[in-house]
């Protein structure tokens, strides 16, 4: 059940609903201040002796409830802690909606109102409040039959906001709406058994998703990939009884200025990985079925756009496969002719998604692209430089990298720059071939994995997105189910409207 919102224009006071979110700041004591001594104020001063007590401290997602608070129609209070002011911004006010939909929702409420503070009263706070509630409400638990009780959040309304600037509000929400959409769209896809998302399934889909919105699509089966001399690619695949897939989704602006940026957003989708002849150890190898999350990512982003219309043109280009220890799978030492004729020494075969990377990158130039970014849960090297807390983010020139990252910093999203100096190129040169598929070097497996990317990408603007460590959580966060995160869908959509 999607949920509805509404901005809404009455006072707080009369707002009925199940219940009322605020948030307070808290430094070295919580700061009843603004909207929130306001509400101290309408219930007789109900939260000042929480705040002289030591219960409410503002300490950033702290969650104190007041039942049938008196002065309000709603018939809950709930004052979540915001952190401290100076370290606050949108990204902290994503965590506390989010946050607060999933303490509501497992309580049973089915309808709150969000009293957005002071300084957040515009149409990006708005934005990001709506965000942090649909990323929120998403959960893995499609499989389940033995369903928990119908738990589900019908409306929310946003409260505080300036009537003067309702439609700029509004429009903002919609915004959410499209963006946060299209995150659960690469959630389901990356939450897929790799059963019921094969190759041709994602394929599929994405063929379903760009009817629905208009987007060109193109759909390359494994005669047109041959025929493309696409042998980075077809090595991978050759070992799966499933065949690979090239998918490409276009949005063309209606009015393209002359010479303007031609943007491939280049998606690894490897849809099970078990490592091929150096195949992976059992143990978490059912994860594997996420490795096609940069696909997944780049299809969503598509998704978006279609709606969102930038100036510029975007292309997504997913090749997909699996990489399977077959009777025909490819073996270490074997070499590959990409389709940019350069000559592959394949170390490991697991070490996979920069092969079918390659040749998607190559296709993305030969289909006009001017600017490249791709996406791939590619190295545990990430895993061991970066833990679960940023992605890794390489690129050249630095200046592309950097607007990435801005957009990246804009959206709350952690990724942090990673070298990619000259001396690592010389760690992936073959002795019997062009460039070989892993580094030589004991260390900087992902920078080395970079580097063969950029043999590909050579002249053109290029960014590298390694969310290995990102784009699956293990773990249950307050504003957040556990699986997949949907990690760079919002980075990837602010910078195409940016650019």
């Amino acid at each position: 059940m999607s949920i509805q919102f509404q901005l809404e224009a009455q006072p707080f006071s009369s707002v009925s609903t199940d219940a009322i979110v605020a948030y307070v700041f808290g430094d070295k004591e919580p700061r009843l201040e603004g909207s929130v001594a306001e509400l101290d104020r309408a219930t007789g001063g109900k939260i000042k002796p929480l705040a002289d007590s030591g219960e409410l401290t503002g300490k950033f997602l702290e969650m104190i409830q007041i039942h049938y608070p008196q002065g309000l129609a709603a018939k809950k209070l709930l004052l979540v802690g915001a952190g401290k002011r100076d370290k606050f911004s949108h990204a902290e006010l994503r965590k506390i909606s989010g946050a607060a939909l999933r303490y509501l929702r497992s309580r049973g409420v089915k309808s709150f109102a969000f009293l957005a503070g002071e300084n957040e009263r515009t149409p990006a706070a708005a934005q990001a409040i709506v965000e942090g509630f649909l990323h929120a409400e998403y959960d893995s638990d499609k499989y389940q039959t033995d369903k928990k009780p119908n738990r589900a959040i019908e409306r929310v309304a946003l409260i505080g906001f300036p009537a003067d600037s309702r439609a700029d509000i509004e429009a903002a929400i919609e915004r959410a709406k499209i963006i946060g959409e299209s995150e659960i769209f690469a959630r389901d896809m990356i939450n897929e058994p790799s059963n019921r998302l094969t190759p041709r399934m994602l394929a599929s889909r994405a063929e379903t998703m760009a009817k629905e919105t208009g987007l060109e699509l193109d759909i390359l089966d494994e005669k047109r990939i041959a025929e493309l001399k696409m042998g980075a690619l077809l090595g991978v695949a050759q070992g799966s009884a499933e065949p690979p897939r090239l998918i490409v989704v276009r949005y063309r602006p209606g009015q393209k200025k002359a010479n303007s940026p031609v943007l491939a957003l280049v998606g690894k989708a490897v849809t099970f990985d078990t490592g091929g002849i150096s195949i992976k150890p059992a143990n978490n190898m059912e994860e594997m079925k996420t490795d096609m999350s940069g696909g997944a990512t780049m299809l969503a982003v598509l998704r978006a756009l279609a709606r969102l219309k930038p100036s510029i043109e975007v292309m997504a280009v997913v090749p997909a496969t699996e990489n399977m220890p077959g009777g025909r799978a490819q073996k270490p030492g074997d070499v590959q002719i990409a389709m940019s004729g350069k000559s592959i020494e394949v170390i490991n075969t697991d070490a996979e998604g920069r092969l079918i990377l390659a040749d998607a990158i190559c296709y993305a130039k030969k289909l006009g692209a001017t600017h490249l970014i791709d996406a791939a849960t590619l190295t545990g090297a990430i895993v061991v430089a970066l833990a679960n807390v940023h992605v890794g983010a390489f690129g050249t020139p630095r200046e592309f990298l950097d607007r990435v990252l801005e957009s990246a910093r804009a959206q709350g999203e952690k990724m942090w720059p990673m070298p990619i100096d000259d001396e690592y190129q010389e760690m992936i040169k073959s002795k019997i071939a062009d460039i070989r598929n892993t580094g030589s070097g004991k260390g900087g497996g992902s920078i080395t994995a970079a580097w063969f990317l950029k043999e590909f990408a050579e002249d053109t603007p290029w960014v590298h997105l390694d969310i290995a460590g990102t784009a699956w959580r293990d773990d249950v966060k307050p504003w957040s189910a556990s699986g997949p995160t949907g990690i760079a869908v919002r980075t990837l959509i602010d910078f195409a409207l940016k650019m």
